[in-house]
């Protein structure tokens, strides 16, 4: 999987490359379909929602420029895979996840396989984790129509928040914060479920 799918697509980042051999993908998805675990695209998870393809976790892993000791945070914990392969980049990551029983889903998950620099919460992304900012790098794995204004704010100076934008059509974006506001990168066309929630004041 790495090596076809990530490696070949020009992932060079070793890290990223070793925390995505080391995190079992298959125990993130259901049992019925662990046959289709690695294969190149997402596989729905329940309630409607997917664990997104090995290249997309690899590339935003490697887009946020995680570092060991980073403290991460997550919208949409999801399955709770793009979690443990940040925890295998050596981050504190504090996940946010909006539906209460994939949280727990995921929350037992990542106990099982051993991740526990990894806490998840019942909640809702837009507004982020307020009381553990600011952090050092925000990943969003649901696609709001603008960027959330609290998920900037909780970004310290230099820190970097990668995110998909758009309804439709969407672009994988990555803002870097600075002293004055942020500068913005478009890195990929994505396609990601909508980010569900109270929107903030949006940002265009």
């Amino acid at each position: 999987m790495v090596r076809e799918q990530i490696e070949q697509r020009g992932i060079k980042d070793p890290r990223v490359l070793e925390a995505m051999r080391r995190v079992p993908r298959e125990v993130f998805v259901p049992e019925e379909a662990r046959s289709q675990a690695c294969n190149d695209g997402p596989v729905l998870i329940g309630d409607g929602q997917t664990i997104s393809q090995p290249f997309i976790v690899a590339f935003m892993s490697a887009a946020a420029r995680v570092g060991t000791g980073d403290k991460v945070l997550e919208i949409g914990t999801g399955s709770g895979y793009q979690s443990a392969v940040l925890a295998a980049l050596g981050a504190q990551v504090f996940s946010v996840e909006i539906r209460p029983q994939l949280a727990e889903r995921a929350r037992r998950t990542i106990e099982r396989t051993g991740y526990g620099e990894v806490r998840v919460k019942v909640g809702d992304g837009w507004r982020g984790w307020p009381e553990e900012a600011p952090f050092d790098a925000i990943l969003v794995t649901a696609a709001p129509d603008a960027v959330p204004d609290a998920l900037l704010e909780q970004l310290r100076v230099g820190g970097r928040l990668v995110v998909p934008i758009g309804t439709g059509t969407q672009v994988l974006v990555r803002l870097t914060r600075t002293a004055s506001g942020a500068d913005r990168e478009s890195l990929l066309s994505v396609r990601f479920v909508p980010m569900i929630g109270e929107p903030d004041r949006p940002r265009p």
